[in-house]
């Protein structure tokens, strides 16, 4: 059987964000200090040893995930489970590895699912066909990795069996090996080492090998690449008009503070009602009053939704360190952010509704905001001469156009259900 090694598991965008320092010279500054780190980080090597022979379990499938490369990423899953086998294949990966020694376990699988089969043997994985299509290395010390020269092989792909990869940190694999023209695979005992190995340095390695008996390690890793798939998706915004701005007292607020910087025109979507949630700029434009903070969202009060991966809503109390949301910005561009902390404390708060513009529709979308000059709204357009896209709502007025994400606005656990409902 002939190995399709163009596998889907997929292409990772990079985020390529334009951080909203005020100078110049304070970006400047932060990219030195943050070489100068990353050069000298030391590096502990252990001398843990492992079986020199493995078998791998390879799937091979389509999903896409964010990073800069172009070229899609590759799931290669090492098992002798037939259940994780079972749960793989349903979900679109179809490639198995085996040891030479697990041909009767290959042709019983093959027997039962549709399915490539590929073997190592010598230090080379070879298919159906006794073509060689990977070198396999054992990599255990820094100094193995960099005398590696994986581009005097003749196979397109290669293999990384990393004896105890925490002594290589991904970030070295990963710079180590760019540039290369071949498919580096790294193989992983887990989803969260699998995650390591693409995403490091923000390229990631080409592919990787999750080895597991574990079927809920399989499902883990296809959430992952769910959710990243959702980035290489454009989110539909569209514009609607204001229609009212009215303060209405005190209430608990939520500044949601993320693990990344955000960028201009980009925020959280945060809504009363989740048939319609407004696109909440970040605090990386500069003010009179405050230091920006482009890591920051001042959200809104507790009770209101936020657009989480997966298509789902969450409501702001919710939300703990950790967790993840979707920032999306002026175009509809997403990706997935890291909540760093959460803010909770009380504030002067401002009702500000909606309708679409350019119908006659008498559908209203509300959020409730903390009345600050620093929160601000995203527009479909330009606001000002300094190319700022966001109102703030201290300025906010009946007639001005904002953008809204519409959604069905039934929910059950944050899922969107079919179902009558009617919110006010």
């Amino acid at each position: 059987m002939s190995l399709s090694l163009v596998s889907s598991v997929s292409n990772i965008k990079s985020l390529n964000q334009f951080y909203c320092f005020s100078l110049r010279k304070e970006r400047l500054e932060l990219n030195r200090l943050l070489t100068s780190w990353s050069s000298h980080r030391s590096i502990r090597v252990s001398n843990r040893t492992f079986p020199q022979r493995f078998a791998v379990k390879m799937s091979a499938s389509a999903s896409t995930l964010p990073l800069n490369l172009g070229r899609s990423k590759k799931v290669w899953i090492w098992t002798k489970c037939k259940e994780v086998m079972t749960v793989a294949v349903e979900r679109g990966w179809n490639t198995f590895l085996f040891s030479s020694t697990n041909q009767k376990l290959s042709d019983e699988w093959s027997s039962v699912a549709l399915m490539d089969t590929l073997f190592i043997e010598d230090k080379k994985v070879i298919d159906g066909k006794g073509n060689v299509v990977a070198s396999v290395f054992a990599v255990s010390t820094p100094e193995e990795l960099g005398n590696l020269k994986i581009e005097n092989e003749e196979t397109e792909n290669i293999v990384l069996d990393l004896l105890d990869w925490k002594s290589i940190p991904a970030e070295n694999l990963v710079a180590a090996l760019q540039g290369s023209e071949k498919t580096v695979f790294a193989i992983s005992n887990s989803p969260s080492e699998a995650k390591l190995f693409l995403e490091a340095l923000e390229h990631g390695l080409g592919g990787i090998i999750l080895k597991s008996e574990d079927v809920k390690a399989v499902l883990d890793l296809k959430e992952y690449f769910d959710k990243r798939n959702e980035e290489s998706d454009t989110l539909n915004l569209t514009e609607a008009t204001i229609t009212r701005v009215q303060m209405v007292g005190m209430g608990d607020r939520v500044c949601v503070d993320l693990c990344s910087l955000m960028r201009p025109g980009e925020g959280l979507l945060v809504g009363s009602f989740a048939r319609g949630l407004f696109l909440v700029h970040s605090e990386c434009l500069e003010s009179n009053y405050i230091a920006s903070r482009p890591f920051r969202v001042n959200a809104g009060p507790v009770h209101s939704y936020v657009a989480v991966p997966g298509g789902k809503t969450c409501y702001l109390s919710e939300l703990r360190t950790g967790r993840e949301v979707i920032a999306v910005d002026q175009n509809g561009k997403q990706r997935t952010a890291v909540v760093g902390r959460v803010k909770i404390e009380k504030r002067p708060l401002i009702l500000v509704e909606a309708k679409l513009s350019g119908k006659e529709q008498e559908t209203v979308f509300s959020i409730i905001l903390q009345n600050a000059e620093t929160v601000a709204l995203v527009t479909p357009h330009q606001v000002n001469s300094f190319g700022q896209t966001a109102i703030p709502v201290t300025s906010l007025k009946p007639g001005d156009q904002v953008l809204i994400r519409l959604q069905g606005g039934a929910r059950h656990t944050g899922i969107e259900i079919q179902e009558f409902i009617v919110e006010n």
